[in-house]
């Protein structure tokens, strides 16, 4: 069975199904910051490594697989009104909701993933990528009203919290299900909503979601989000068309934003979603220490630079173009031409892109490495740089050092080590 092709010309792989028989990741991300996302929206997000630095939640082997992670929820609304329901729910990426779709794309790029789909004559098209230099996540969500109506979309983009360290997270429960923080900004239209978990007692780093346009309610909570008995394909919220501006004390963290679009006959609007990481110096981490009223509210000042460089769809287009610009230019420092396209697209584009998502993560992180066991293995990275050595020369020796600082005086080395573990 065919499930999609090769688009040369665009270098990306067109999955045309959300039924593959397994998930078709992409690897985003080129430093510090890396996102893994399926051709349904599942995966995962951390800075660094996988284990000490997880940012998001997610579950191996859960059932169904590939659920939860980045969460996108349109819900066509009987109204404008405050106390409208939905009409019907589906996800731009087919999952959580696994609502039929009229249409679904899923384009796997060099660094980046687009999703386009349309159900009731709602098109959508979600673009993933994580800009270069930068600490976060970016999803564009474009919706196009294509009826001869005037529709109310509610948009719910979603993410859970993982409590940083990725084991500890899915073994420590007695411990872990009092410790969940957030901070919520009222007083912002868009409500970034922060995950602080450990920020005040041993950590200096934390966590946001937000968008780009002012919202109607939000969630961190995600027993409240989801209901007592509900997944991730039917959240409480969802059903009863109200967000429940729930705030999380321990438990199980979330990030929830919903926004109104009230769109005409082939009227679009444009989202920017943001995910992002933050790390402050330890005599910085506050908003104001001196001052007895913002005692615990965390410094967002980085967190607000950070969202304004891509707080329109000018600068994300403006990224993204700029991302372009750097795998095109990387991928053609080698290129062959055998007259045998399938041996030149991969030599050429996968092949090479492989190796550098491989010189990224050191195979510590996959939907099958969980990137809590191993981290960066000391054999396997060696041999790797045999794959990108020549893309990359400066980065490989940084590289060689960061492997060779494992080494003990007599010449032996550890299997495997996390390279952040000096952060913790």
């Amino acid at each position: 069975m065919r499930y999609g092709h090769f688009d040369d010309a665009a270098k990306e792989y067109v999955i045309e199904t959300p039924a593959t028989p397994l998930p078709w990741i992409n690897y985003l991300g080129n430093e510090d910051f890396f996102s893994l996302i399926s051709n349904t929206g599942g995966g995962y997000s951390f800075y660094k490594d996988a284990k000490l630095r997880r940012i998001t939640r997610y579950r191996y082997n859960n059932v169904p697989a590939d659920n939860g992670s980045r969460c996108y929820y349109l819900s066509l609304m009987d109204s404008d009104s405050a106390d409208a329901k939905p009409v019907e729910t589906w996800s731009p990426t087919f999952l959580p909701c696994k609502t039929p779709l009229d249409s679904y794309k899923c384009r796997q790029g060099i660094g980046y993933t687009v999703f386009e789909a349309s159900k009731r004559g709602i098109e959508s098209k979600l673009t993933a990528f994580v800009p270069l230099h930068t600490n976060a996540e970016i999803n564009r969500l474009d919706v196009t009203n294509t009826t001869d109506e005037p529709a109310v979309i509610d948009v719910t983009g979603s993410v859970e919290w993982c409590l940083w360290n990725a084991a500890d997270d899915s073994s420590n429960f007695q411990r872990n299900l009092s410790t969940g923080e957030v901070e919520i900004e009222r007083e912002t239209d868009a409500t970034p909503l922060y995950h602080k978990t450990e920020f005040k007692e041993r950590r200096n780093h934390y966590a946001f979601y937000g968008v780009n346009a002012p919202v109607v309610g939000f969630d961190t909570s995600r027993d409240e989000f989801l209901g007592q008995f509900n997944g991730w394909d039917t959240p409480q919220v969802i059903a009863e068309g109200k967000a429940h501006d729930s705030v999380a004390h321990g438990w199980f963290p979330i990030a929830a934003n919903r926004v109104r679009l009230e769109l005409q006959p082939d009227e679009t609007a444009s989202l920017v979603f943001m995910l992002g990481y933050i790390e402050v110096a330890k005599d910085q981490k506050w908003e104001d220490p001196n001052d007895p009223a913002k005692v615990g509210i965390i410094n967002k000042k980085p967190a607000h630079e950070l969202f304004r460089r891509f707080a329109t769809v000018e600068q994300v287009e403006a990224a993204l173009k700029e991302l372009n610009s750097y795998w095109s230019e990387l991928l053609t420092t080698y290129s062959v031409d055998s007259g045998d396209e399938k041996l030149d697209r991969m030599v050429n584009i996968w092949h090479q892109y492989q190796c550098m998502v491989t010189f990224n993560m050191s195979r510590s992180a996959s939907y099958y490495e969980s990137g809590m066991g191993r981290g960066m293995g000391f054999r396997d990275s060696n041999q790797d740089l045999l794959g990108f050595v020549h893309l990359i020369p400066e980065r490989a020796r940084e590289r060689i050092i960061d492997i060779a600082s494992t080494q003990m005086e007599d010449g032996s080395a550890w299997h495997s080590a996390h390279r952040p573990r000096r952060l913790e």
